[in-house]
């Protein structure tokens, strides 16, 4: 038997390495510019109730769905949901390839935050920040498909994935998980200082309290509440191979749940960080500007691109603090990058048969060249637009709304895999969790998407034209559709398959000692 194991398989070397990597992953680009904004958007300190809501029904079930996923099967996304049921492997594919072409935009806004950070110390935007950002740095013509290069953006991607590829050729350890364990605690501290030094700034006590004040009426909105779930659910790295692919890294008695809740939790306490910080420095800049909050209050490209440097020329210390600013971007999003990109080339390595270097080299080179070839260019801007859109609102809610119905549903398989995080962890999970996932959660991720895709096919997006939309909206998603069926058809190498069969082998060897130890409790 111990032939068909996989002794080159890599592994985190501990617990903690893991849960560093997956909260490098979570804590991303999103936590800084997105939350603050949907939680003012959203009934402000009231908001905070159906975010923990989301959170405990939604957030960290699905983590340890994916966990359960991933460790069981000690296989990334494709192998993981074919070993659950045969019928399922198209869905790990199709997840496999919305992580690829966020992977692919992802970059270029790292990118543009590590320019930001040296613009940031002369502030080369002066007096117009909108219009430094869109004409004169991005060269954004109107929207549509162009191939006119702009060689200051590709520069700065071309770096971003030379250093993403080579912190993945040092390996899950030496690489993503030494990146990680230096990268998250230098992140939260240069945040922290950033935190601080904004409440000290006038106004920063009225952005703070603009931001919690609540409004409980707005509970009584549907859409506040899927707004929680859609910020939950898009900040945790969930439902798109991340979590799947890291889970089957660690060692076979690894606490699952345990991690699965100090990183849910950790997510959330730096999102809330992000949201003071975020709102102390807009409080600020309204008062200087002698407008209400609201005037200033943005989310996204636009808070990080326009309205902050505009902030920046505005307080004193502004250069030191848009430098801290934009390095803490670049370094939440480098952190999400190597998971990201890190689903497919593992998903290929598997399949394939490749080795760890060869399957970096090239999936991870493919993705740079698409990404350099669209991303870098005038119409960049429109087309990461677009693919953010309908991956995030199409394809990672589509992707989970099939995998639970596919696995918890039709394959029933839920129960195994509840007795596979019982057996290891300590934090034990029962019908409950089956009934959040398989019942709530499913229902709400159904109605985000049909709403989502009512909206997109009625109203179109940004009035951007069919030609955009079509290609990089809908096309990406019938592509995808297209290739993991495909991907499913080639098949998989037998050691492949007998490493996954001993793996599942141990895992219910260990839920029978558990039962066996404890049989005498009961």
């Amino acid at each position: 038997m111990s032939s068909t194991k996989s002794p080159q398989r890599e592994v985190f070397a501990t617990r903690g390495a893991f849960i560093f990597a997956a909260i490098g992953s979570a804590v991303g680009l999103g936590n800084i510019w997105r939350f603050p904004y949907i939680t003012y958007d959203n009934g402000g300190g009231a908001f905070i109730i159906p975010y923990l809501v989301a959170l405990l029904t939604a957030g960290i079930p699905l983590l340890f769905f994916d966990y359960a996923m991933g460790h069981r099967s000690r296989g990334s996304a494709p192998l993981a949901f074919r070993m659950a049921s045969k019928v399922a492997e198209p869905i790990g594919w199709f997840q496999t390839g919305v992580a690829f072409f966020i992977g692919i935009y992802y970059a270029a806004i790292i990118g543009w935050a590590g320019c930001y950070m040296f613009f940031s110390l002369n502030q080369a935007w002066g007096d117009d920040a909108t219009g430094f950002f869109t004409e004169t740095f991005l060269h954004a013509s109107d929207p549509g498909i162009s191939f006119e290069f702009v060689p200051g953006i590709l520069i700065p991607i071309i770096l971003v994935w030379i250093a993403t590829l080579g912190i993945l050729l040092a390996g899950v350890q030496n690489g993503i998980a030494r990146f990680a364990k230096i990268f998250i605690p230098l992140l939260v501290v240069l945040f922290l200082a950033l935190v601080v030094r904004a409440l000290f700034l006038p106004g920063a006590f009225d952005g703070i309290d603009a931001l919690f004040t609540p409004d409980f009426a707005a509970l009584t909105d549907p859409a506040v509440w899927i707004a929680a779930y859609g910020q939950i659910f898009f900040s945790l790295s969930i439902a798109f191979g991340i979590m799947i692919t890291y889970a089957s890294y660690l060692k076979r008695k690894t606490n699952l749940t345990g991690a699965g809740l100090v990183v849910g939790f950790s997510n959330s306490a730096f999102e809330i960080l992000a949201g003071i910080g975020v709102f102390a420095a807009l409080g600020f800049m309204a008062a200087a500007q002698g407008t209400q909050v609201s005037e200033v209050a943005d989310s996204g490209i636009g808070l990080a691109f326009m309205a902050f440097p505009t902030l920046i020329s505005e307080m004193p210390g502004g250069a030191l603090f848009g430098f801290a600013f934009f390095a803490c971007l670049v370094f939440a999003g480098l952190t999400s990058i190597i998971s990201i990109v890190q689903v497919p080339i593992q998903a290929v390595r598997e399949k394939f048969g490749l080795g760890d270097k060869a399957s970096t080299l090239l999936v991870g080179g493919i993705m740079a060249v698409i990404s350099i070839l669209l991303m870098p260019t005038v119409t960049g801007l429109y087309v990461l637009d677009t693919i953010d859109a309908w991956a995030n609102n199409i394809g990672i809610v589509g992707g989970a709304v099939v995998a639970l119905i596919t696995i918890g549903w039709i394959a029933r398989r839920l129960p195994v895999l509840r007795d596979h995080l019982n057996a290891i962890s300590s934090f034990k999970v029962g019908w409950l969790w089956m009934i959040i996932l398989g019942g709530l959660t499913t229902i709400v991720l159904i109605y985000m998407l049909i709403t989502q895709i009512i909206t997109y096919s009625t109203e179109g997006y940004e009035d951007y034209p069919v030609v955009l939309t079509g290609t990089f909206g809908w096309g990406m998603i019938g592509l995808l559709i297209i290739a993991s069926i495909v991907l499913t058809l080639i098949k998989w190498p037998q050691k492949t398959l007998d490493a996954a069969d001993a793996a599942i082998a141990d895992s219910v060897a260990e839920k029978n000692r558990t039962n066996t130890t404890h049989g005498g409790a009961h």
